[in-house]
């Protein structure tokens, strides 16, 4: 029943999110840049839902599974403005993130206390990525291109704190040990991840190299 209910509160979850996203765009609250990263770092709470609910990665892969579906149909399509790129088709950035939502569930979920480490990568993602690409955007005066793509040292420090906190909290929670050196791993990795990673595949890119990491640290320590 819990995994029923799981599935329900997530698809709630997600389309009320995209709904706010596509409000605060309308009213001109945010640009289509802030609405997408509003939904790009709102959407990676879902995990905590999955660790609620969710007892096996069967149940938990379901939700991320639909909307790789909707997703790129809405890429595809533009039927889901206010989370596509200025309606144009440059990258499959959202398929990737619901993509990554699908693997990290399929493989973290097999063992439900190795949830979090699923946690980590989706978090990282949401809020590092996203919040470095609301601070590039908005004050990054220093730029460079990578692969093609416009970064900042601005957007890259942002990426690099944000990806730090988050792995802080997540491992003082669920294995506190070596905190602060594995947390400064996590998050020079991530954010080097984020740098040559062209077309959307950051999306796929850090939460995958950043869970795959840290999952071989405690193959290591074992």
């Amino acid at each position: 029943m819990n995994n029923i209910t799981g599935i329900l509160v997530s698809i709630i979850f997600v389309f009320l999110i995209i709904g706010v996203a596509s409000l605060i765009k309308k009213l001109n609250i945010l640009s289509n840049e802030g609405s997408r990263k509003f939904i790009h770092i709102s959407v990676s709470n879902w995990w905590i839902i999955a660790m609620i609910f969710f007892d096996n990665n069967i149940s938990a892969a379901i939700v991320p599974g639909l909307f790789v579906i909707i997703n790129y149909i809405s890429y595809k399509k533009q039927i889901f403005n206010a989370m596509e790129r200025d309606g144009s088709k440059k990258d499959l950035g959202t398929v990737y993130y619901a993509l990554s939502l699908l693997i990290l569930s399929l493989i973290t979920f097999k063992n439900k206390e190795l949830s979090y480490i699923g946690a980590l990568g989706i978090l990282i993602m949401g809020y590092g990525d996203g919040f470095a690409a609301i601070v590039g955007v908005n004050f990054g005066n220093h730029k460079f291109k990578i692969l093609g793509n416009d970064k900042s040292i601005e957007g890259s420090l942002t990426m690099f704190i944000f990806s730090f906190i988050v792995s802080i909290i997540i491992l003082y929670i669920f294995n506190p040990v070596n905190i602060l050196l594995f947390s400064f791993m996590l998050a020079l990795l991530s954010t080097a991840l984020e740098l040559f990673s062209p077309l959307g595949l950051d999306n796929l890119t850090v939460p995958l190299g950043s869970a795959m990491f840290f999952y071989i640290i405690l193959l290591l320590q074992i």
